[in-house]
């Protein structure tokens, strides 16, 4: 409320901004790396002119968001004292709150005559609204539509302009010198994205991959050299990493991992992605670069469709379209994937690429084959229905399933019929054709739908509790 009537009521003049600390030099380099789980290590070089002894150094433009136990200063012949970081920025209601037991000036105008009337008032509260004495009267600072303004004579010392890291060091000798400063900061972000756009006659995908770099931190860095890591380090604890529910779903995705090495450089266990030019990351922005261009990568239009335990449905139900692809040097992407959500385009009848569905993924390695879901098919549909299911024995069932697959299309389609839900001891002991296991849960027949047709599967499973 303080900060909405002082903006909306009054306008605030400075008798003096203060300046900057004469011993950082204006000589300065940044480099960024920032992690995919909403941390980046800053490293800002400048040259500084110390003196002789004991001084402060100040570092503005740093993170708002900065992690001051993770400051690091390297100073050659100096010593650190103390380092304190000021995140008291100056605005209108914190220039107000400093303000509170000392005066100020008040400016009014008279709208009929535009003169000024000049008072002082001392700052009683700022508690919802600002409470002034004027002479002998108590007035309250509102928002009326007049003209008005509050002069203060000086910044207080701990209300900065900037972002502000103070650093107290002692030098044994004077004269300019290269300083780097290293921190964390959460606030700076990135993620993946891509573009596929699928030629279902060539049956060819092409796949653009896009950086999108976000910064919350309340300050720009300017011509950055920016490292982007895949994967998130572990930030103490000995607790697991927080992974978010889209990095879990997207692990269903992969139907095979790769084991390809590829060209991009490690760090560990975490793959680096330097953009090639040094970029500016605005503060509030959103930039994107590219990382990714590849055409012509042979994939699949399929379908799949997944039973989640022996059990009827009343209705048939639409099988999920999916898109198959390698991520290998061989008929495929060539590259690791970091984790990121993919969305696909198919051009229509006119020769125009339209939206058909996105699916996420995981951090992937080269040589890994994904199965991609962009959504319920239209036309391809699939109906499971318990024949019969009879006790056969003592913790043993028997149960008889059969499954109809539809298809409204004028063209025969490959559908995936999956079997989930085989927990304990269960086997398949008589089937109308041959299934695979993908896991000790799951049993898959890949089957052909005629055109404008039916195919029927039957499967009679033997479960022991």
């Amino acid at each position: 409320m303080v900060r909405s009537v002082l903006l909306a009521g009054a306008a605030v003049g400075l008798a003096a901004l203060g300046a900057a600390s004469p011993s950082c030099a204006a000589d300065r380099t940044l480099a960024v790396t920032i992690y995919s789980n909403d941390l980046a290590l800053v490293q800002d070089r400048r040259t500084l002119d110390v003196t002789a002894g004991r001084q402060r150094l100040e570092f503005q433009d740093v993170s708002a968001q900065i992690r001051p136990e993770t400051v690091s200063l390297n100073l050659a012949d100096a010593a650190i004292v103390e380092q304190n970081f000021d995140f008291d920025l100056l605005t209108p209601a914190k220039l107000m709150e400093k303000a509170v037991g000392g005066d100020v000036t008040l400016v009014r105008v008279n709208p009929a005559t535009g003169a000024e009337q000049r008072q002082t008032a001392r700052v009683l509260a700022t508690n919802g609204g600002v409470v002034l004495k004027v002479g002998d009267r108590i007035e309250v600072l509102r928002d009326d539509g007049l003209p008005a303004r509050v002069i203060f004579d000086k910044v207080p010392d701990n209300l900065r302009a900037r972002p502000t890291l103070s650093v107290t060091v002692d030098a044994k000798a004077g004269g300019a010198r290269p300083a780097t400063l290293q921190y964390l900061t959460p606030g700076l972000g990135w993620r993946a994205d891509y573009v596929a756009a699928y030629d279902e006659t060539a049956g060819k995908l092409d796949v653009q991959g896009w950086v999108t770099l976000t910064n919350t931190t309340g300050t720009t860095f300017e011509a950055a050299k920016t490292i982007l890591v895949a994967g998130a380090p572990g930030q103490g604890g000995g607790q697991p990493v927080f992974q978010p529910a889209w990095a879990a779903r997207g692990r269903a995705n992969l139907v095979r991992a790769g084991v390809e090495s590829g060209k991009r450089e490690r760090l560990g266990d975490l793959y680096l992605y330097p953009l090639p030019e040094r970029t500016t990351i605005a503060n509030q922005q959103a930039k994107q670069v590219s990382f990714l261009d590849v055409r012509g990568v042979p994939a699949e239009h399929g379908y799949e469709f997944r039973n989640g335990w022996m059990q009827s449905s009343d209705d048939p139900r639409s099988a999920r379209s999916v898109y198959r692809f390698s991520t290998g040097t061989t008929a495929g992407l060539g590259d690791q994937l970091p984790a990121g959500t993919l969305r696909f385009y198919m051009r229509d009848q006119r020769g125009d690429p339209q939206f058909i569905g996105e699916s996420v993924i995981d951090h992937t390695p080269m040589g890994s084959t994904l199965s991609l879901s962009t959504g319920d098919a239209f036309d391809v549909k699939v109906k499971p229905t318990v024949e019969k299911r009879e006790q056969a024995g003592l913790f043993r069932w028997k149960t008889s399933m059969s499954y109809t697959l539809s298809n409204a299309m004028a063209r025969p389609v490959m559908v995936d019929l999956i079997q989930g839900g085989l927990v304990g001891d269960t086997r398949i002991v008589t089937e109308s054709r041959p299934s695979t296991r993908r896991d000790a849960d799951t049993a898959v027949w890949s089957v052909e739908v005629p055109a404008n047709g039916e195919t029927k599967v039957a499967a009679t499973f033997d479960t022991r509790f």
